[in-house]
């Protein structure tokens, strides 16, 4: 490529992952272009973001990727970095497309859908003889009598996986309903609530979660990272919102064995708990693409952006794996979404936290290890946006 292709375009949305990759790569002099749905959103008011352009937003997923094919067909733009769920199926699937403009590191389509398959992922496990949860269809589950989790077959709907949807009918399905031993819940209208036939997961008591993120080039790994998750947005898990930097070998060797399996190419995170019993490190899911938690990374050193637009460049050789451990983030937003959830959710299998005590856990933390996702004495402007924008959201949601 020309050298006049010096912009790399970001997919940020409300979570921090995209400010992170914005910050990582200004201070590796590489212009950004930040892709949003939102004008409002935090990252667009950072110094540090050197443009910003206003796109559809991905449930209205033709016009999101002409659009991302629009900023695909600009002079100055290099590449598009993954962040959004629907952003690796569309540079996957249509890849002649883009690669007439830009280079990008995804998989192949193939290669794609047994991830974002969780039944395959389920297979590839086995193949690979790492952990993964007994994995059904719903319709096939005849014993009810141990506690299991109901969630989505596939990370994103789309018309690729799903033969009555069309592209215009894609959509995320986060749904996870916890049915509790001896329970039958009701499929036909688990199926109708998630669009289509959902899986069905033994319910793994974990000691600790986990995610290890990683950038691979055609089965081989480039660089690889891990934390432990401390806290998620919910009590009962889910995205990271304080991590801590870690290294553990069995988390490397099951990370490595089912990327190898699958001849990765390009980014994943997979998210794991540590079995309690076993203490075997059991697979929840892989997304191919920047993850929430990606400041913790390149806090730590493992600088994924920058990494990816090496790998872009073909100047994998210039990419140093080395990251320093027991660095800890917060996501002071994510904080206050757990405190939210230990009032409003509810779950057979996770015991509820008092809240006094889950708060002064929180604070207590937060000034210990003052790292933060989006606050920076250097561009303090993110963390008011955000602050603002949220307030006014809860306004009008009284209102409402």
């Amino acid at each position: 490529m020309s050298d006049v292709r010096d912009s790399v375009v970001i997919t940020a949305s409300r979570y921090p992952h995209g400010y992170a990759s914005v910050r990582s790569l200004a201070d590796r002099d590489v212009r950004t272009i930040v892709a949003v749905d939102n004008p409002g959103l935090s990252v667009t008011t950072s110094r540090f973001c050197d443009e910003s352009v206003l796109i559809p937003p991905p449930s209205n997923l033709p016009a999101y990727k002409d659009a991302l094919l629009g900023l695909a067909a600009r002079q100055d733009v290099r590449t598009i970095v993954p962040h959004r769920p629907h952003d690796t199926y569309l540079l996957s699937k249509y890849a002649a497309e883009f690669e007439r403009h830009i280079d990008v590191v995804v998989p192949q389509l193939e290669t794609l859908k047994s991830v974002h398959d969780r039944k395959r992922l389920a297979d590839a496990a086995e193949r690979a003889d790492v952990a993964i949860p007994e994995t059904k269809l719903l319709g096939d589950v005849e014993d009810w009598s141990g506690e299991q989790i109901v969630k989505s077959r596939y990370n994103v709907l789309t018309d690729e996986y799903l033969e009555d949807f069309k592209l215009e009918d894609s959509k995320i399905a986060k749904s996870v309903e916890h049915v509790s031993a001896g329970e039958t819940p009701d499929t036909a209208a688990l199926t109708d609530d998630m669009s289509h036939e959902p899986i069905v997961q033994e319910y793994i008591e974990g000691s600790d979660e986990y995610v290890f993120g990683a950038l691979y080039d055609h089965g081989e790994a480039l660089g690889t990272f891990q934390h432990r998750q401390i806290r998620g947005d919910s009590y009962t898990g889910s995205g990271g919102v304080y991590r801590e930097s870690v290294d553990i070998q069995a988390l490397e060797e099951a990370g490595r064995a089912i990327l190898d399996e699958l001849e990765w190419h390009g980014l994943a995170c997979i998210e794991y708990i540590e079995d309690a019993e076993t203490g075997e490190f059991s697979i929840v899911e892989i997304n191919p693409r920047m993850w929430q938690s990606l400041a913790c990374a390149t806090r730590a050193g493992a600088d994924f952006p920058y990494w990816y637009v090496l790998q872009v460049g073909n100047r994998q050789d210039l990419i140093d794996p080395d990251y320093e451990t027991g660095v800890g983030t917060h996501y002071l937003f994510g904080e206050l979404e757990h405190l939210v959830s230990v009032v409003r959710e509810d779950s057979p299998f996770v015991e509820r936290p008092s809240l006094p005590r889950r708060t002064a856990e929180i604070s207590r933390s937060c000034l210990a290890t003052s790292n933060f996702d989006y606050l920076h004495l250097d561009d303090p402007r993110p963390i008011v946006r955000q602050i603002q924008t949220e307030l006014e959201g809860a306004v009008r949601k009284r209102l409402s």
